[in-house]
């Protein structure tokens, strides 16, 4: 079943209406909860006003410094520059003597419907005395490398090439908005978090800690999901408030986010600004790559937002090349905005995005064709396994095979007759391209496997699906390994009582870790099963063997099905006495090295220069993701991911006032994301090298789209605009930034 593009098994269901989110969910006297939010992006709160809101017919309570929750789990493993631990400030739940940005709960309105809840929450008065929002502080400064030999490799360098870069601020914007639906049991002394998650588990640790509880005592059940893109990866001070009230009122709480909080509530994303500089030698080699970013975390760290700036995105430096040393120094700031948090790539994307960048530019001014120069540079597959500066260490892939292939894709022998063909209509074409690698699995993956009475194997994970096809995915891994008809396994998951501790979705993990916790418990049920199979057939355990699904004498024609073998380890004449009732195994896969999808995307785009509108005329791009689970799936995840990036690179941007600190792009009227009308259909090959590091071979696949597409769209426009003479843009490439800057092309190139 392994490599076979077997239809979405949960899609019978999402596209007939009977999809199961937040909002369908309701329980016996549930209550509503709008929140009050701060309209200050920095200001003491001197006091609140709520007589008129519990007027409203409806009204519940209104609460505030009733509420006794602790604060966020913010806790984050990078360490500042001198390697002493980093301790971020508290992230409270709810604002009390001070708002700190433009949308931080304030207060909680209770009402028994939602529209009443709305009602109470815009009567409520809070006083507040603004307080200048335009500052920020240094929250930590963070290296890695050594500067003083990377400074003397550039002082020797016989090229040095360097660009300022900005990776602007986005957010997530999920289809589903968030929400949430909290109840206390006193009977049992537990707390229920429904919620989408990416996973119950680390909201369900976060939560048992904010709210003082032992975390058997707090049980997190998530639903479908509606889209996470790494934002609904951790604890948010919404689900925090809500089962801290449920328990006060006695009641069960219901909240559900409307699209204008979300754009203030929802974590953001990116927002670094980066100095990169590449050091080459005469024959154009890559000597060194340094870089100097400037991090704004928003308003309070959150747990991965000092991650993506330092250790996590800087790991990328080398991306596929032999580049012998880097350094990288980050200043993560503190201001009045929204927190960030992972989003699709969480540092991968925007690292990958300066060397690709600084490459591209590197070729332009050596006048070296930008292909040829990352032929002279990339890894070879003969040089794995290759370990980088960073300390990471590739197993696989062919990185100047991709290149190759990609641009044969991408007929790039055609692009001058098609750059030709689009100036004599007036307009500019640009091509461009990038290369990459990421590491991707890490974490880990935890599975139970269990056959019932009746054959149907129940396999359960920690991570929940928002999106990716976890049903279909994990059914045809237990269906290849275990020779069951897809049929036969049912796939659960989110609900911490029944899948226990373990990791979430993120860091494209999921079937790297989970698959290879499936293999190993694979293993133990069939060396389980064949001591069954040896009683039910009356034969010597070492004379059994397993293959296609069933257990056989070798040598002769007897042979048991699996699932009649599960049916029989419930009788317990066909049980040893060491052994339990039941046919089943646990897994659990911690990955300790990475794996590396990689590859090389092309875009080609046309520019009116009247307008400076873009338009993506052409979308190539050759992938390499070790051994495919299912075709159709990860295809999925990689037009999704350049969707994503292209989105970011060409309009996305999250926009704040910087006197009032007030978010100028709080709709989607301001707010850009790409439509249907703006994407190409994708000319895709796929080139497959296992992967070394985990028994299924599979390499992670949800982010390399987003990775590979912000600098292939960025270095297209900037092709573009060097055919005219025109500087470079920042992105989003905006048809406003594109217009200014074709206005300030040299005179000598119109």
């Amino acid at each position: 079943m392994i490599g076979q593009s077997l239809p979405r098994l949960e899609d019978a269901a999402l596209l007939t209406g009977r999809g199961r989110f937040i909002d369908d969910i309701d329980l016996a006297g549930q209550a509503w909860v709008r929140f009050v939010r701060s309209p200050h992006a920095h200001a003491d709160i001197l006091g609140m006003d709520d007589s008129e809101a519990l007027a409203v017919p409806g009204a519940v309570a209104v609460l505030r410094d009733s509420l006794d929750a602790g604060p966020l789990d913010n806790r984050s493993p990078v360490r500042r520059r001198d390697g002493t631990p980093l301790a971020p400030p508290p992230f409270p739940a709810l604002a009390r003597e001070r708002a700190r940005y433009a949308g931080e709960i304030v207060a909680m309105a209770v009402a028994e419907t939602a529209a009443a809840a709305r009602d109470m929450a815009e009567a409520i008065v809070v006083e507040y005395r603004p307080v200048r929002a335009n500052e920020d502080e240094v929250l930590f400064e963070w290296a890695r490398g050594d500067a003083a030999e990377v400074e003397a490799v550039f002082a020797g360098a016989a090229y040095r090439v360097g660009m300022s870069l900005a990776n602007n601020r986005i957010s997530a914007a999920p289809l589903e908005t968030r929400g949430a639906l909290a109840e206390w049991d006193g009977r049992d002394g537990r707390y229920t978090l429904i919620a989408p998650t990416q996973g119950p588990g680390q909201v369900q640790e976060g939560l048992a800690r904010a709210l003082g509880a032992a975390r058997a005592d707090v049980r997190v059940i998530t639903p479908d999901v509606g889209g996470g893109f790494g934002m609904k990866n951790g604890i948010f001070a919404e689900q925090i408030l809500l089962a801290c009230a449920a328990r006060q009122l006695g009641r069960p709480l219901k909240w559900i986010d409307e699209r204008a909080d979300a754009f203030l509530s929802d974590y953001h994303a990116r927002d670094h600004d980066t100095a990169a500089e590449l050091a080459l030698d005469d024959e154009g080699r890559f000597l060194a790559i340094r870089t100097s970013t400037r991090s704004d975390l928003g308003a309070y760290a959150t747990g991965a937002g000092p991650v993506i700036p330092t250790d996590g995105g800087s790991r990328m430096l080398a991306n596929v090349y032999r580049i012998p040393t880097v350094h990288a120094e980050t200043v993560c700031r503190l201001s009045h905005t929204t927190p960030l948090t992972a989003y699709r790539g969480a540092g991968k994307p925007e690292y990958g995005y300066i060397v690709e960048r600084l490459v591209d530019e590197a070729a332009r001014r050596l006048a070296i064709d930008p292909a040829e120069l990352r032929r002279r540079n990339m890894i070879r597959p003969d040089e794995m396994p290759w370990t980088t500066p960073t300390g990471l260490v590739y197993d696989s892939g062919d990185f100047a095979g991709n290149l190759d292939a990609a641009l044969e894709l991408a007929d790039r022998a055609g692009f001058a007759a098609r750059r030709q063909a689009s100036e004599a209509a007036g307009r500019l074409r640009g091509f461009g391209f990038a290369s990459y690698t990421e590491p991707d699995g890490y974490k880990d993956g935890r599975v139970a496997m269990r056959f019932d009475e009746e054959g149907l194997l129940t396999v359960t994970l920690t991570a929940s699906s928002n999106g990716q096809g976890f049903a279909t995915t994990f059914s045809q891994i237990a269906a290849d390994r275990l020779g069951l008809p897809v049929d036969a396994v049912r796939v659960l998951t989110g609900d911490s009582d029944i899948v226990g501790r373990g990791s979430g979705a993120g860091g494209s993990r999921v079937t790297t870790v989970a698959g290879a916790a499936m293999v190993r418990a694979s293993e133990r049920i069939v060396e389980k099963g064949r001591r069954i199979a040896a009683a039910m057939l009356e034969a010597s355990e070492d004379d059994i063997a397993f293959a296609r699904g069933a257990f056989e004498v070798v040598g002769t024609d007897r042979r048991v099905g699996l699932r009649e073998v599960a049916a029989a380890s419930f009788n317990p004449a066909f049980l040893g006495e060491d052994m339990d009732m039941g046919l089943g195994a646990d897994g659990h896969f911690n990955a300790r090295t990475y794996s590396f999808p990689n590859g090389t995307h092309v875009a080609e785009v046309e520019i009116d220069p009247e307008t400076g509108q873009i338009s993506l005329e052409r979308y190539s791009l050759v992938n390499d993701a070790g051994v495919v689970v299912n075709p159709m799936l990860l295809e999925g995840q990689l037009h999704g991911g350049i969707v994503q990036g292209v989105g970011q690179a060409l309009m996305e941007n999250i926009v704040y006032d910087p006197e009032t600190g007030q978010l100028l792009s709080g709709s989607f009227m301001d707010y850009a994301m790409p439509r249907a009308a703006d994407i190409p259909s994708f000319a895709l090959e796929r080139r497959q090298t296992p992967c070394l590091t985990n028994p299924l071979g599979v390499k992670g696949g949800g982010e390399s789209g987003t990775t590979a597409a912000l600098p292939a769209a960025m270095n297209a426009v900037a092709d573009a605009l060097a055919s005219a003479g025109a500087p470079d843009v920042q992105m989003p490439a905006t048809p406003e930034r594109v217009w200014r800057a074709l206005a300030n092309r040299r005179p000598e190139v119109e």
